[in-house]
């Protein structure tokens, strides 16, 4: 034998597939939504095409749709028009998310899982995560309040809260108030990495929730660094929280797999609405370019660690995986 043929493991479509060491299936995908008030809206984002700011009545045939297509679990925003300085809407009975919230349990009770993000940035008039005062960030009222409005998502029919404001101790200032209140059963997906990333901008023009003053520096990781992040998962998983998150995940892949080999929790990574926005772009209406450039971004984040990946591809999924 002069040399080894691993080729043979390449030979054929059925045996790569046989061999494939990575996987991805529908079960593993989250979608995100994007809800507003109205009625009849299914309006596009110009910033990532083939993604809709929803109305409710909209959103519950496009949840149909993702069902049939095997995407069962789903990450709810909700864009609010009338923002103040507490961001007091967040936890409104009758806000945006609560509404929708109550809206898909009504129709689809457990055939689907709700999970939502709990943060201030999209409610605030300012534009930060956070309750501010003397323009700087109060991290303990702010956990406070991001705990009630935890509580007002379990309250409407939430299964998981995902708080991604990305302050000290809210994950276990919300499993606190959870517990308390009777939603022990409530669980916690915590944005525990989160980075100060240039990948969120189209996500922020959906809210229109840049910061009007400031960066988010002073609380999102800094990208330069690992070992902090690290530190934020295990402090998440001491407090609680049942799933942890590393986002963005393309530019963070050596996050998620230091995390994987770390901890021993489900481990959730976010594929960010830049990432999305970027394959789009470099596709440029190629649908078999785009689908080869996304499956090749999502296997490289499940190949990387990630359990469960929160992407705007995740429709997609199905479909492609059965071509």
């Amino acid at each position: 034998m002069e040399y080894n043929r691993l080729r043979r493991l390449r030979s054929t479509k059925a045996i790569r597939d046989l061999t494939a060491q990575t996987n991805i299936e529908t079960k593993n995908f989250i979608l995100p939504y994007f809800v507003v008030e109205g009625e009849k809206i299914k309006s596009e984002i110009i910033s990532m095409p083939g993604i809709y700011r929803f109305s409710i009545d909209n959103l519950l045939v496009d949840v149909k749709d993702s069902v049939s297509k095997g995407i069962k679990t789903f990450l709810i925003f909700g864009i609010e028009e009338n923002k103040t300085k507490t961001g007091s809407s967040a936890y409104a009975r009758n806000g945006i998310i609560q509404k929708v919230l109550r809206a898909l349990k009504d129709k689809f009770a457990d055939k689907i899982t709700l999970i939502t993000d709990v943060c201030l940035c999209g409610f605030t008039d300012h534009g930060h995560c956070a309750i501010i005062n003397s323009e700087k960030i109060d991290n303990d009222t702010t956990i406070n309040v991001l705990a009630k409005t935890a509580l007002s998502h379990a309250q409407a029919g939430a299964d998981f809260t995902a708080p991604s404001a990305m302050m000290d101790g809210q994950v276990l200032s919300i499993r606190r108030m959870l517990d308390n209140q009777g939603y022990a059963d409530v669980g916690i997906m915590a944005y525990s990495a989160k980075y100060a990333s240039n990948l969120y901008s189209p996500f922020r023009d959906i809210f229109d929730s840049s910061p009007k003053f400031g960066d988010r520096q002073t609380y999102q990781m800094d990208i330069r660094n690992s070992n902090q992040a690290m530190l934020e998962l295990e402090y998440d998983i001491q407090e609680h929280a049942d799933i942890v998150m590393v986002k963005p995940a393309l530019f963070y892949l050596d996050i998620i797999c230091k995390a994987k080999q770390l901890f021993n929790v489900p481990l959730a990574a976010y594929n960010v609405s830049g990432e999305y926005a970027m394959i789009k772009k470099l596709a440029d209406g190629n649908e078999k370019l785009e689908k080869a450039l996304a499956m090749e971004s999502l296997i490289s984040i499940k190949r990387a660690g990630a359990d469960i990946i929160i992407s705007y591809f995740a429709k997609n999924i199905g479909s492609w995986i059965s071509e």
